[in-house]
């Protein structure tokens, strides 16, 4: 899982919950789309991806989503290449004490909240699954140009999110939402919700805060 992967070689730090231990894996700094999950992963910086010209055999992907717009792209399973329909649904943005009450050290979320990004994903054309998905792979979460702190585990009992690694059986035309929590500067004006093929350009859903 290259995205996740990428995440958790940055400083992580320990965090303890009712039932599970989880770990929130902090990004460095750095604005735009530095952070991405294909750019991290590749080892290339945004302006050395913006400026190459994609080859005949390689269309463009990626680009600004309007909400409610889907996107589709391929992802490589364990049965083989499947195809995809992405959409980012909705991200909900927690409190500072609910981000105190997710960690060991309260003082480890001080000015942070949690955002919890709904990702429906469809299964387009490929073979069917038979142990999970890597689709959620592709998945991060931005705010204020920022990549956030992957929240490992916090997601998969959240009312309306299902763990990926059940879906079994998984058929073309069928349908799974899968959740990914960040933890993000609370105050943030805008959440981005990025997924990408590997190795292409993220689409992104930009959801505004009040």
């Amino acid at each position: 899982m290259p995205h996740r992967t990428t995440a958790l070689r940055t400083t992580a730090l320990r965090l303890a919950a009712p039932v599970a231990v989880l770990a929130l894996a902090l990004t460095a700094c750095g604005g735009g789309d530095d952070g991405s999950g294909a750019d991290a992963k590749g080892g290339a910086t945004t302006e050395a991806t913006t400026q190459a010209s994609p080859s005949p055999s390689q269309p463009a992907s990626g680009g600004d989503m309007a909400q409610g717009e889907s996107a589709s792209g391929k992802v490589a399973e364990g049965p083989g290449e499947v195809t995809y329909d992405v959409l980012a649904q909705k991200v909900e943005v927690g409190t500072e004490a609910e981000a105190a009450k997710a960690v060991a050290d309260a003082a480890d979320a001080k000015g942070k909240v949690l955002a919890t990004a709904h990702i429906k994903y469809t299964h387009q054309g490929g073979p069917a699954l038979t142990e999970g998905s890597d689709v959620h792979d592709g998945t991060t979460v931005f705010a204020d140009g920022q990549r956030g702190g992957v929240l490992i585990g916090a997601a998969e009992d959240a009312p309306g999110c299902e763990d990926p690694y059940d879906a079994e059986s998984w058929k073309q035309g069928e349908s799974h939402v899968f959740c990914e929590t960040y933890v993000i500067p609370a105050g943030a004006t805008s959440v981005e919700v990025h997924w990408s093929e590997e190795d292409g350009e993220p689409y992104v859903w930009k959801f505004p805060q009040k």
